[in-house]
Protein backbone atom coordinates (compact mmCIF):
# COMPACT_ATOMS: atom_id res chain seq x y z
CA UNK A 1 0.00 0.00 0.00
CA UNK A 2 1.31 3.68 -0.77
CA UNK A 3 1.20 5.07 2.92
CA UNK A 4 0.37 8.61 3.55
CA UNK A 5 2.91 9.52 5.57
CA UNK A 6 6.55 10.52 5.90
CA UNK A 7 9.39 7.94 4.44
CA UNK A 8 12.09 7.39 7.12
CA UNK A 9 14.97 5.18 7.36
CA UNK A 10 16.27 3.38 10.41
CA UNK A 11 19.92 2.30 10.54
CA UNK A 12 20.60 -0.82 12.64
CA UNK A 13 24.20 -1.43 14.27
CA UNK A 14 24.57 -4.62 15.71
CA UNK A 15 20.70 -5.05 15.52
CA UNK A 16 20.30 -1.49 18.04
CA UNK A 17 18.82 1.90 16.34
CA UNK A 18 21.55 4.47 16.40
CA UNK A 19 19.81 6.53 13.79
CA UNK A 20 16.56 7.72 12.16
CA UNK A 21 16.37 10.11 9.35
CA UNK A 22 13.75 11.69 6.78
CA UNK A 23 13.97 10.63 3.30
CA UNK A 24 14.88 14.78 2.63
CA UNK A 25 15.70 15.77 -1.08
CA UNK A 26 17.18 11.74 -1.41
CA UNK A 27 20.77 12.48 -0.86
CA UNK A 28 19.93 14.95 2.58
CA UNK A 29 17.83 14.13 4.92
CA UNK A 30 17.00 15.84 8.68
CA UNK A 31 18.29 13.24 11.96
CA UNK A 32 15.17 12.77 13.70
CA UNK A 33 16.38 9.76 16.06
CA UNK A 34 14.93 11.19 19.22
CA UNK A 35 11.62 11.57 17.68
CA UNK A 36 11.60 8.45 16.43
CA UNK A 37 12.46 6.80 19.72
CA UNK A 38 9.08 7.48 20.99
CA UNK A 39 7.65 5.67 18.53
CA UNK A 40 6.53 2.55 20.20
CA UNK A 41 6.23 0.63 17.23
CA UNK A 42 9.64 1.03 16.03
CA UNK A 43 12.07 -1.24 17.64
CA UNK A 44 15.12 0.49 19.84
CA UNK A 45 16.71 -3.42 19.72
CA UNK A 46 16.14 -5.66 16.68
CA UNK A 47 14.80 -9.50 17.35
CA UNK A 48 16.50 -12.27 16.98
CA UNK A 49 20.05 -12.46 15.19
CA UNK A 50 20.98 -9.38 13.30
CA UNK A 51 23.26 -8.43 11.07
CA UNK A 52 25.92 -5.78 12.06
CA UNK A 53 24.45 -3.08 10.03
CA UNK A 54 20.77 -2.35 8.30
CA UNK A 55 18.92 0.48 7.27
CA UNK A 56 15.20 -0.46 7.31
CA UNK A 57 13.28 1.85 5.00
CA UNK A 58 9.59 2.53 5.56
CA UNK A 59 6.47 5.16 6.30
CA UNK A 60 5.89 6.94 10.06
CA UNK A 61 2.20 7.79 10.08
CA UNK A 62 -0.61 8.73 12.17
CA UNK A 63 -3.70 6.44 12.32
CA UNK A 64 -7.66 7.65 12.15
CA UNK A 65 -8.31 6.92 15.68
CA UNK A 66 -5.36 8.37 17.26
CA UNK A 67 -5.86 11.51 14.86
CA UNK A 68 -9.61 11.90 16.23
CA UNK A 69 -8.50 11.25 19.61
CA UNK A 70 -5.85 13.58 19.30
CA UNK A 71 -8.14 16.61 17.73
CA UNK A 72 -10.57 15.63 20.48
CA UNK A 73 -8.18 16.71 23.20
CA UNK A 74 -7.16 19.56 20.88
CA UNK A 75 -11.19 21.15 20.98
CA UNK A 76 -11.64 19.82 24.30
CA UNK A 77 -8.50 22.36 25.80
CA UNK A 78 -9.82 25.17 23.08
CA UNK A 79 -6.48 24.61 21.37
CA UNK A 80 -6.05 24.21 17.33
CA UNK A 81 -7.29 20.96 15.91
CA UNK A 82 -4.77 19.69 13.23
CA UNK A 83 -5.66 19.32 9.51
CA UNK A 84 -4.90 15.85 8.36
CA UNK A 85 -3.09 12.89 9.91
CA UNK A 86 -0.33 13.46 7.04
CA UNK A 87 0.60 16.79 8.12
CA UNK A 88 -0.08 15.93 11.72
CA UNK A 89 2.68 13.08 11.52
CA UNK A 90 5.19 14.72 9.22
CA UNK A 91 5.22 17.90 11.40
CA UNK A 92 5.42 15.85 14.53
CA UNK A 93 8.61 13.48 13.44
CA UNK A 94 10.74 17.15 12.59
CA UNK A 95 9.60 19.05 15.78
CA UNK A 96 12.80 20.34 17.56
CA UNK A 97 11.64 18.45 21.17
CA UNK A 98 10.24 14.90 21.48
CA UNK A 99 8.58 15.85 24.57
CA UNK A 100 6.20 16.86 21.82
CA UNK A 101 5.50 13.41 20.26
CA UNK A 102 3.87 12.19 23.18
CA UNK A 103 0.19 13.43 22.55
CA UNK A 104 0.93 12.08 19.33
CA UNK A 105 0.51 8.64 18.87
CA UNK A 106 2.54 7.47 15.84
CA UNK A 107 2.63 4.01 13.99
CA UNK A 108 4.92 3.11 11.12
CA UNK A 109 5.62 0.18 8.47
CA UNK A 110 8.49 -0.86 7.00
CA UNK A 111 8.67 -1.21 3.14
CA UNK A 112 12.55 -1.58 2.04
CA UNK A 113 15.86 -1.59 2.59
CA UNK A 114 18.59 1.01 2.42
CA UNK A 115 22.58 -0.23 3.08
CA UNK A 116 23.33 -3.63 4.31
CA UNK A 117 26.56 -5.47 5.51
CA UNK A 118 26.91 -8.83 7.11
CA UNK A 119 23.48 -10.22 5.85
CA UNK A 120 22.21 -12.22 3.28
CA UNK A 121 19.31 -10.42 1.78
CA UNK A 122 16.50 -13.30 0.75
CA UNK A 123 16.62 -12.73 -3.08
CA UNK A 124 12.69 -11.69 -3.25
CA UNK A 125 11.22 -7.99 -2.34
CA UNK A 126 8.67 -10.62 -0.67
CA UNK A 127 10.97 -12.40 1.35
CA UNK A 128 12.62 -9.22 2.62
CA UNK A 129 9.77 -7.73 4.06
CA UNK A 130 9.35 -11.22 5.89
CA UNK A 131 12.65 -11.06 6.92
CA UNK A 132 11.89 -7.40 8.13
CA UNK A 133 9.11 -8.66 10.35
CA UNK A 134 10.97 -11.12 11.58
CA UNK A 135 13.37 -8.63 13.15
CA UNK A 136 10.57 -7.18 15.12
CA UNK A 137 9.82 -4.08 12.83
CA UNK A 138 5.98 -3.66 11.40
CA UNK A 139 5.31 -4.69 7.57
CA UNK A 140 1.77 -3.93 6.51
CA UNK A 141 -0.26 -7.74 6.23
CA UNK A 142 -1.77 -5.91 3.04
CA UNK A 143 0.76 -7.18 0.55
CA UNK A 144 0.76 -9.96 -2.02
CA UNK A 145 2.64 -11.76 -4.77
CA UNK A 146 0.37 -11.39 -8.38
CA UNK A 147 1.47 -12.32 -11.73
CA UNK A 148 1.00 -10.04 -15.04
CA UNK A 149 -1.14 -6.95 -15.44
CA UNK A 150 -4.27 -8.25 -14.36
CA UNK A 151 -3.10 -9.32 -10.72
CA UNK A 152 -1.70 -6.44 -10.52
CA UNK A 153 -5.03 -4.79 -11.55
CA UNK A 154 -6.94 -6.69 -9.64
CA UNK A 155 -5.12 -5.86 -6.43
CA UNK A 156 -5.21 -2.17 -6.81
CA UNK A 157 -9.02 -2.75 -7.31
CA UNK A 158 -9.41 -4.89 -4.22
CA UNK A 159 -7.45 -2.56 -2.11
CA UNK A 160 -9.87 0.71 -3.63
CA UNK A 161 -12.87 -1.60 -2.10
CA UNK A 162 -11.62 -1.76 1.24
CA UNK A 163 -9.79 1.96 1.30
CA UNK A 164 -12.34 3.28 3.92
CA UNK A 165 -12.34 0.89 6.25
CA UNK A 166 -8.87 0.67 6.49
CA UNK A 167 -7.37 2.04 9.91
CA UNK A 168 -4.98 4.26 8.24
CA UNK A 169 -4.49 6.35 4.85
CA UNK A 170 -3.53 5.63 1.22
CA UNK A 171 -3.38 7.46 -1.81
CA UNK A 172 -2.58 4.83 -3.50
CA UNK A 173 -0.58 0.67 -4.25
CA UNK A 174 3.20 0.59 -5.13
CA UNK A 175 3.83 -2.16 -7.55
CA UNK A 176 7.56 -3.30 -7.29
CA UNK A 177 9.38 -6.22 -9.43
CA UNK A 178 9.91 -8.84 -6.79
CA UNK A 179 13.45 -10.25 -7.64
CA UNK A 180 15.89 -8.60 -6.08
CA UNK A 181 18.58 -9.42 -8.63
CA UNK A 182 15.92 -7.50 -11.62
CA UNK A 183 15.85 -4.37 -9.08
CA UNK A 184 19.30 -4.07 -9.21
CA UNK A 185 19.27 -4.69 -12.92
CA UNK A 186 16.59 -2.19 -13.21
CA UNK A 187 18.17 0.52 -10.94
CA UNK A 188 17.24 4.38 -10.05
CA UNK A 189 16.21 7.28 -11.84
CA UNK A 190 17.53 10.08 -9.48
CA UNK A 191 15.55 9.07 -6.09
CA UNK A 192 12.79 7.02 -8.12
CA UNK A 193 13.31 3.29 -8.58
CA UNK A 194 12.71 1.53 -11.93
CA UNK A 195 11.50 -0.91 -10.49
CA UNK A 196 8.77 0.37 -8.63
CA UNK A 197 5.96 2.43 -9.80
CA UNK A 198 2.74 3.81 -7.80
CA UNK A 199 -0.89 3.41 -8.79
CA UNK A 200 -2.71 6.24 -7.06
CA UNK A 201 -6.65 6.60 -6.28
CA UNK A 202 -8.31 9.64 -7.67
CA UNK A 203 -9.18 11.87 -4.79
CA UNK A 204 -12.25 11.00 -2.40
CA UNK A 205 -14.92 13.62 -2.36
CA UNK A 206 -18.75 13.53 -1.33
CA UNK A 207 -20.96 15.82 -1.53
CA UNK A 208 -23.32 17.46 1.38
CA UNK A 209 -25.47 20.03 2.78
CA UNK A 210 -24.29 23.60 4.81
CA UNK A 211 -26.33 23.58 7.37
CA UNK A 212 -24.67 26.74 9.29
CA UNK A 213 -21.67 29.15 9.93
CA UNK A 214 -20.25 29.41 13.31
CA UNK A 215 -18.09 31.66 14.77
CA UNK A 216 -15.06 29.80 16.71
CA UNK A 217 -12.95 31.47 19.45
CA UNK A 218 -9.58 31.01 19.65
CA UNK A 219 -7.58 31.68 22.77
CA UNK A 220 -5.96 34.98 21.84
CA UNK A 221 -9.58 36.02 20.84
CA UNK A 222 -9.01 35.24 16.98
CA UNK A 223 -12.33 34.88 15.43
CA UNK A 224 -12.80 31.74 12.82
CA UNK A 225 -16.10 31.34 10.93
CA UNK A 226 -16.66 27.76 11.15
CA UNK A 227 -19.34 25.53 8.55
CA UNK A 228 -21.50 23.08 10.25
CA UNK A 229 -21.65 20.77 7.28
CA UNK A 230 -24.65 17.91 7.03
CA UNK A 231 -22.30 15.04 8.36
CA UNK A 232 -20.76 13.16 5.62
CA UNK A 233 -18.36 9.92 5.51
CA UNK A 234 -15.41 10.53 3.39
CA UNK A 235 -11.70 9.61 3.36
CA UNK A 236 -12.28 7.10 6.40
CA UNK A 237 -14.03 9.71 8.73
CA UNK A 238 -17.14 11.68 8.94
CA UNK A 239 -16.63 15.52 8.69
CA UNK A 240 -19.11 17.61 10.28
CA UNK A 241 -17.13 20.84 10.29
CA UNK A 242 -14.69 22.95 7.83
CA UNK A 243 -13.04 26.52 9.11
CA UNK A 244 -13.78 29.12 6.85
CA UNK A 245 -10.87 30.71 8.45
CA UNK A 246 -9.55 32.02 4.32
CA UNK A 247 -12.30 35.36 4.26
CA UNK A 248 -11.18 36.19 0.49
CA UNK A 249 -12.02 32.54 -0.75
CA UNK A 250 -15.15 32.39 1.09
CA UNK A 251 -16.23 35.66 -0.24
CA UNK A 252 -15.25 34.46 -3.66
CA UNK A 253 -17.58 31.37 -3.94
CA UNK A 254 -20.09 33.51 -2.02
CA UNK A 255 -20.44 30.37 0.63
CA UNK A 256 -23.73 30.72 2.08
CA UNK A 257 -26.41 28.72 4.21
CA UNK A 258 -28.32 25.96 2.86
CA UNK A 259 -25.28 25.81 -0.13
CA UNK A 260 -24.15 21.89 -1.37
CA UNK A 261 -20.53 22.04 -0.83
CA UNK A 262 -17.95 19.30 -2.10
Amino acid sequence: LKFDGLAINLRYEDGVLVQATTRGDGETGEDVTQNVRTIGRIPLRLHGEAPPLIEIRGEAYMRRDDFERLNQRQRDKGGKTFINPRNTAAGAIRQLDPAGMVDKKMSFFAYGLGETRGWAQPATHSGTLDAIAAFGVPVDADRRVVQGADGLVAFHEEIAAKRDQLPFDIDGVVYKVNSVALQQRLGFVTREPRWAVAHKYPAQEQMTVLRGIDIQVGRTGKLTPVAKLEPVFVGGTTVSNATLHNEDEARRKDVRVGDTVI
